[in-house]
């Protein structure tokens, strides 16, 4: 039986390091990517690290139903899918509230839709959220969770925004609500999924020391008090996450789902 992994947000950052400890677990192994030059000089650096295992880039933006329907397509051509590895977002400094709700959010739904009909005994998908839902103390009430429980609404950002009022248009709120909305959804994945076998987590992040996190800590300064404040006294790197996410993604998890693991160094302990 061939063993088939997709790592999203492949190109850098988090999801490479998350990729690098794929090929561990499967044959072959998807680097999903929406940059095309990063995504294939990666798929060259892991080919050339490790012979053994099939490596191949995919370019894909990770909203797009029709490139994720064909995602899923060649994952069944070639074997059986055992690991998912979804780094793919995007963070406050790089969107509107619209598009990080469409991509954080919108897209991990997406991306398990297209993937749920391949799912048997020991496939397990890892989702990345995010430690802002933990330090905004979000709570929804009863309204606003059946919005975000239902993410593939077509009217979705306008339901959510007409439940949470205008505040929700500033990119730093409508990310945290977006991860935890990957919270939410990550429980009734593992739910749907548990009758084949199959397992679902997340992982939330704190400050890690990535492209992405450095350049949301120059446009926050407020980061900086939270590293201060961190328990470990340092911020964290992609490989502490990578390390989580193989984790959960291993045979050793095998009873682990519907669960989000904080790697925050423990700076959620510190300032809640």
């Amino acid at each position: 039986m061939t063993t088939v992994g997709i790592a999203t947000g492949a190109g850098r950052g988090m999801g490479l390091a998350c990729a690098r400890r794929l090929t561990d677990l499967v044959d072959t192994l998807l680097l999903v990517d929406r940059d095309e030059p990063a995504v294939t000089a990666a798929a060259k650096e892991l080919s050339a690290a490790d012979g053994e295992v099939r490596i191949e880039p995919f370019v894909l933006d990770i909203t797009d139903r029709a490139g994720l329907a064909q995602l899923a397509s060649l994952a069944a051509e070639l074997g059986t899918l055992r690991a998912v590895s979804h780094a793919a977002g995007i963070s406050p400094t790089m969107a509107d509230w619209r598009r990080i709700f469409e991509v954080d959010l919108v897209g991990t739904a997406r991306l398990a839709e297209a993937l749920r009909p391949l799912a048997t005994e020991g496939t397990a998908l890892v989702c990345f959220a995010s430690m802002a839902p933990f330090l905004g103390n979000l709570e929804a009430d009863s309204a606003v969770a059946a919005i975000l429980d239902d993410p593939l609404r077509d009217d979705f950002p306008d339901r959510l925004r007409d439940a949470l009022g205008p505040a929700v248009e500033d990119s730093g709120l409508a990310y945290a609500w977006a991860k935890h909305g990957v919270h939410r959804f990550v429980r009734r994945e593992a739910v749907r999924l548990g009758p084949y076998g199959a397992r679902a987590c997340s992982v939330s992040p704190g400050v890690i020391d990535t492209p992405q996190g450095r350049q949301e800590a120059e446009a926050q300064p407020a980061m900086a008090a939270l590293v201060e404040r961190t328990p470990l006294g340092r911020t964290g790197r992609a490989e502490d996450v990578a390390a989580a996410v193989a984790f959960l993604l291993s045979d050793e998890a095998a009873f682990i789902s519907g669960i989000d693991v904080l790697v925050d160094g423990g700076v959620c302990a510190a300032v809640r």
